[in-house]
């Protein structure tokens, strides 16, 4: 953690752990996310945490820090994630960067915290059905986004590989 970090990353750094529920249970926490959304940001009906909630999570952690959402109409969609906000280029991210990642049978969205030479580091939901930090191959970006009318603080955060693990398939 960085004192630069901006609201929405240190939101999300202290929900780490949460786990969706097993079988047909649901997380009661992470269903109060939908609630608190609604259906104006996530642009479904969300009542059940075995629907991809990657999109949910980073929407949660932007309204926890008052960034203005309005302009999302389908947040539950990952993809949706890659015409909000600004562009940033690669080599201007900044940890909490919204990165959109192309996995088989659609998309993933996470934050960024770091880089190595060919993964970024996100900090994400429904990551193995949970929140955590893994590697998703860069080659797989294909978008990088800032809050708009918001400054980037930071730049590029150089890691090593090891000790985190590599994402295949974000579900």
């Amino acid at each position: 953690m960085n004192s630069t970090d901006p609201a929405w990353l240190l939101a999300a750094r202290q929900l780490l752990g949460t786990r969706e529920a097993a079988g047909a249970a649901n997380n009661g926490t992470i269903l109060g996310w939908a609630k608190l959304l609604g259906i104006k940001v996530l642009g479904i009906l969300y009542n059940a945490d075995s629907v991809p909630w990657c999109g949910l999570f980073v929407a949660h952690c932007l309204n926890v820090a008052g960034v203005n959402l309005s302009a999302m109409k389908v947040g539950v969609r990952a993809k949706a994630w890659a015409t909000w906000g600004s562009a940033i280029a690669a080599d201007r991210l900044a940890p909490g960067a919204i990165l959109v990642f192309d996995r088989a049978g659609g998309g993933h969205v996470a934050f960024y915290v770091g880089e190595d030479p060919t993964h970024y580091h996100v900090l994400g939901g429904n990551q193995g059905d949970r929140v955590s930090v893994m590697r998703l191959e860069k080659s797989r970006c294909v978008a990088r986004r800032w809050p708009a009318q918001v400054p980037v603080i930071g730049g590029p955060v150089k890691l090593t590989a090891t000790g985190v693990p590599v994402s295949r398939n974000e579900v």
